[in-house]
């Protein structure tokens, strides 16, 4: 995928918007705003000077303004890979869809690739794969013949698949995690993939982890159904998601991550072929010094009839 155009290409736009960028972070939004509009004057078809304008327009309480400039970032960039659509969800300007575009969430890892691992365990306290490797333990002591770590990211969750995998692939939408993964030895096997229509060439797994992926993701009916069809009769599939409370079934949230209420895991998973063996509810990360509150579930693949 094409990187997206961090510079303007244009020298004194880039100074503008770096002084933009300061007024912004100092909480003068507003002025932040006036002086970005003057830099894309001379660069008009800079999609990121576009999003961030929106972003300055949103935090100075202009959301008309902010909903052009979102509308020119989409314009520009049909891919969207800044997510402008989620951000006109959030502010009501346009429909809700069912998950956010496939650019958005390989840009957005592409990019956070090199720090990742430092920024989530380290400053954020990421606990999914440690709690998923106790649940899946708890469920099923003893070896896996074939485990696949769906979004495995940097290989965090395949480090603690590895010891009772036979033979353990992994497969992510970000090559700049893929590489990280992929350095960490952990992987018999590691590819590109879209998880959206992801498909598995090779025999049935005895084991398919999605460790917080599902946060980039909205209604989870046609993955679910996907991925029962990558296990056999007995097969387990153990994954977090982030916690929505009260009777919804899922919502974007300002962080332009997905939250899903335990009544619609629960529906999904069982309109699927899924029985579920354990359902833990409990802290996962921090964000913004806040602990984010997720579910961590282990099911199994039931008999068809």
């Amino acid at each position: 995928m094409k990187p997206l155009q961090t510079s303007s290409g244009d020298l004194n736009a880039d100074r503008r918007a770096d002084y933009a960028e300061m007024l912004h972070a100092d909480g003068d939004h507003a002025q932040a705003a006036e002086l970005l509009l003057g830099a894309l004057e001379l660069v008009p078809r800079w999609a990121i000077g576009w999003f961030r304008l929106g972003e300055f327009q949103e935090s100075a309480g202009a959301l008309e303004l902010a909903a052009q400039a979102w509308t020119m970032a989409l314009k520009l960039d049909p891919a969207d890979r800044q997510g402008a659509a989620l951000k006109l969800q959030l502010i009501g300007m346009a429909p809700a869809t069912s998950g956010p575009p496939s650019a958005f969430v390989e840009a957005l890892f592409d990019h956070y690739a090199d720090s990742f691992d430092e920024s989530l365990v380290d400053k954020l306290g990421y606990r999914v794969p440690e709690l998923l490797d106790r649940a899946i333990r708890t469920a099923r002591p003893g070896r896996f013949r074939l485990a696949l770590d769906l979004g495995c990211g940097t290989g965090l969750m395949g480090q603690r698949l590895r010891p009772i995998a036979d033979r353990l692939e992994g497969y992510d939408i970000s090559a700049g995690m893929l590489r990280r993964a992929r350095a960490k030895g952990v992987y018999d096997a590691v590819a590109k993939a879209d998880l959206r229509d992801f498909c598995h060439a090779g025999p049935k797994a005895d084991l398919v982890t999605v460790a917080d992926v599902f946060i980039y993701v909205g209604a989870l009916g046609h993955m679910m159904k996907m991925i029962a069809g990558l296990l056999p009769e007995d097969g387990l599939f153990a994954f977090s998601v982030e916690r929505l409370d009260g009777d919804g079934e899922f919502v974007l949230q300002p962080s332009r991550r997905y939250a899903h209420s335990e009544r619609y895991v629960r529906e999904v998973l069982a309109a699927n072929g899924f029985s579920i063996l354990s359902l833990e509810s409990t802290v996962i990360r921090q964000d913004r010094r806040e602990p984010v509150h997720g579910l961590v579930i282990v099911a199994v693949r039931v008999p068809d009839a």
